[in-house]
C-alpha cells in the first residue's frame, strides 16, 4: 500500500546506508494476542503487509516467560486456544510446554512464523501526522532499527515482564535463605526436600503449592485472605466422545461454544446472586478440607465471587494434596516479619522455610514500556478512555489487545482483532487514512475502571491504567457472546473521527 521506503541511519539520520522497513501493519508481541491478530490479516485482509517484532528469542508471551514448577492455564484452553485453530486434546487444563507446542504447531501449519522478528526489543513509537506513519524503532544485536507502519498493534499484555510486582512483606531483607518471584524462576533451584513458603493467594499460589509438595519436605501457603478455588474435572467422558464422534475442528469448536457459554452464566450468576455464589462457592471447598484445616478462616473470603478472580484446581489437585500429603499447611493472617529462617504471623505461629515464594502479584503496565508519542509529545495511559476495548482516546491508527479478567484472554483478544481488520478494510474503501478516537462533548455518562478486579497488584496500578466509560462505544467489553457479535457485525465507527 506504500508506494515510498525512506532512507534512515540507525540514530534516524539520513545517510542511505539503513532504510526503514515499511508495513501496514506493526505488530508488537508474539504471544497469543499478536500470532491471533497476525491470523485475522492475512486471512481476512488478504495484501496487508505486517510483521511482528518480539523482544525476547520465541513466540509464546507468558508461556515463553513463566516457566515456575507446575505452571499450566486457569482458563480452559478450548477457549483460551486459537478459535481458527481449535485445542486438540482433550484435557481443558495442560501445562505450559504443552500450551507453547500447540501455539508452534500452529504457527507453522499457517505460515505465519516468516512474519516474526526475534530479538526485537521495541523502544519507542512516535505517530507523526506529517506523514500519517508511525516510527517505531526497535533493539536488535546491539543496534536500533527503525520501522514505520500505517498501523501499530500493541500485543503486549498488561503486565512488565521484566520487573516482578513487589508486594510489602515486613523483614523480607532478614531471611537468609533463597527469596522467589515466581516470574523469575531460576532454572537451576532444585526445591526438591527444601522446606518452602509460599506467599500469595492466587492462582500461581494455587498451581504452585501441589506441585511443590511433591517432592519438598514441606510446604506451607500463606494467605493474607482466603480466595475461592473451584475444584474442576480435567477429564470428562462427554469430552472424549464428542472428540472421537467429530472431525477436532468441529469437535473444538463445539466446545469452545460450550465452554464460553458455562462460564458466562456462571459469572451472570455471581453477578445477579452475590450472596446465594458465595455460599454455594464455599459450601463446595468445605467438604475437600482435610479435618486438620477448618473452613474458617482460610477458605472463606470476604469479597464476592468474581470481584477477585477464582482460582482453579484441576481434578482438585490443590485439596487434594492438604488432604493427603502431611507436609502441606496452609496460614490465613498478616505476617509480622520474616525472620533469618522462615516466618513469624502476627498470632505468633511460626514457619521454618529454606526458600521463599512470592506469589504476590504482577505488576502492571500497559504498552510493554514502550515510549509513545503522538506528534513528538508524550503518551500517557492513565486516565485516557478506551475506545471498544480497542482504542485508546485521542491515539491515531494504534490497538492494543486486552482479553477479559472473568473468561479466557483470547475470546477478548479476537473481538479486537476482528475490529481492526473491519477497520481497514472499511478505510482501505473510502480512501481513509486515519482513524482517532475522540469523546464527545456530552462525555461518557461517568467513568468505570479499566482493570474490573479488585486484587491488591490492581488496586496498585489503577493510578497508571486508562479508564470505561458509561455510555456507547466506551463501556467496557463484559459479556464474550455479545462482545463477539459486536466484534464481527456491529457499530465500528462511533466515535471514531476519520481522515482522508
Amino acid at each position: 500500500m506504500f508506494s515510498t521506503i525512506d532512507t534512515m541511519s540507525t540514530n534516524g539520520l539520513p545517510n542511505g546506508t539503513r532504510e526503514a522497513e515499511v508495513f501496514d501493519v506493526l505488530i508488537i508481541g508474539a504471544g497469543i494476542s499478536g500470532i491471533n491478530t497476525a491470523y485475522r490479516l492475512q486471512t481476512q485482509v488478504p495484501g496487508t503487509t505486517f510483521t511482528i517484532l518480539e523482544g525476547r528469542g520465541d513466540i509464546g508471551g507468558t508461556w515463553d516467560l513463566f516457566r515456575y514448577p507446575g505452571i499450566r492455564s486457569d482458563s480452559d484452553l478450548f477457549t483460551y486456544g486459537f478459535q481458527w485453530e481449535p485445542w486438540p486434546y482433550e484435557t481443558p487444563i495442560a501445562k505450559g510446554p504443552l500450551i507453547r507446542d500447540y501455539m508452534k504447531n500452529t504457527i507453522t501449519k499457517y505460515g505465519l512464523d516468516h512474519h516474526i522478528r526475534f530479538h526485537h526489543k521495541v523502544l519507542s513509537a512516535d505517530w507523526s501526522k506529517s506523514i500519517e506513519q508511525w516510527k517505531i524503532t526497535a533493539e536488535y544485536d546491539g543496534h536500533t532499527k527503525e520501522f514505520k507502519a500505517r498501523w501499530v498493534v500493541f500485543g503486549t499484555g498488561y503486565y512488565d515482564y521484566e520487573n516482578a510486582f513487589k508486594a510489602t512483606i515486613p523483614g523480607l531483607e532478614n531471611f537468609k535463605g533463597k527469596v522467589i518471584h515466581p516470574q523469575h524462576w531460576p532454572e537451576d533451584y532444585d526445591h526438591s526436600g527444601k522446606k518452602m513458603i509460599v506467599i500469595g493467594s492466587g492462582a500461581t499460589a494455587v498451581t504452585l503449592f501441589p506441585t511443590l509438595s511433591e517432592t519438598a519436605e514441606a510446604v506451607t501457603l500463606v494467605q493474607r485472605s482466603p480466595s475461592y478455588i473451584a475444584s474442576a474435572m480435567n477429564g470428562s467422558p462427554v469430552r472424549s466422545f464428542l472428540m472421537k464422534l467429530l472431525p477436532t475442528y468441529y469437535a473444538g469448536t463445539l466446545l469452545r461454544v460450550l465452554y464460553m457459554y458455562r462460564l458466562h452464566i456462571v459469572v451472570l450468576f455471581c453477578h445477579y446472586f452475590p450472596q446465594l455464589a458465595r455460599t454455594i462457592m464455599t459450601m463446595q471447598m468445605t467438604p475437600q478440607l482435610p479435618k486438620r484445616i477448618p473452613p474458617n478462616p482460610h477458605f472463606e473470603p470476604s469479597y464476592i465471587p468474581w470481584t477477585q478472580r477464582l482460582c482453579l484446581s484441576p481434578d482438585g489437585d490443590f485439596f487434594q494434596t492438604l488432604r493427603e500429603k502431611p507436609n502441606s499447611n496452609i496460614l490465613t493472617g498478616h505476617i509480622d516479619t520474616v525472620t533469618e529462617n522462615g516466618l513469624r504471623m502476627k498470632d505468633g505461629t511460626t514457619v521454618e522455610a529454606d526458600a521463599i515464594v512470592t506469589a504476590t502479584g504482577l505488576h502492571m503496565q500497559m504498552g510493554g514500556n514502550i515510549a509513545i508519542t503522538v506528534n513528538g509529545e508524550k503518551m500517557d495511559w492513565a486516565g485516557r478512555l478506551v475506545w471498544n476495548g480497542s482504542m485508546l482516546q485521542d491515539v491515531p491508527n494504534m490497538i492494543f489487545i486486552i482479553g477479559y479478567t472473568n473468561a479466557a484472554w483470547t475470546l477478548g483478544a479476537d473481538d479486537t482483532a476482528h475490529i481492526l481488520t473491519r477497520l481497514l478494510r472499511y478505510m482501505n474503501s473510502g480512501g481513509m487514512t486515519t482513524a482517532v478516537p475522540r469523546v464527545p462533548p456530552s462525555g461518557t455518562n461517568g467513568y468505570q475502571r479499566f482493570w474490573q478486579l479488585t486484587s491488591s497488584y490492581s488496586n496498585e496500578a489503577e493510578k497508571r491504567l486508562p479508564k470505561y466509560g458509561n455510555s456507547g462505544p466506551w463501556r467496557p467489553k463484559t459479556s464474550p457472546p455479545l462482545d463477539w457479535l459486536h466484534g464481527k457485525f456491529g457499530d465500528i465507527t462511533t466515535g471514531l473521527h476519520f481522515t482522508s
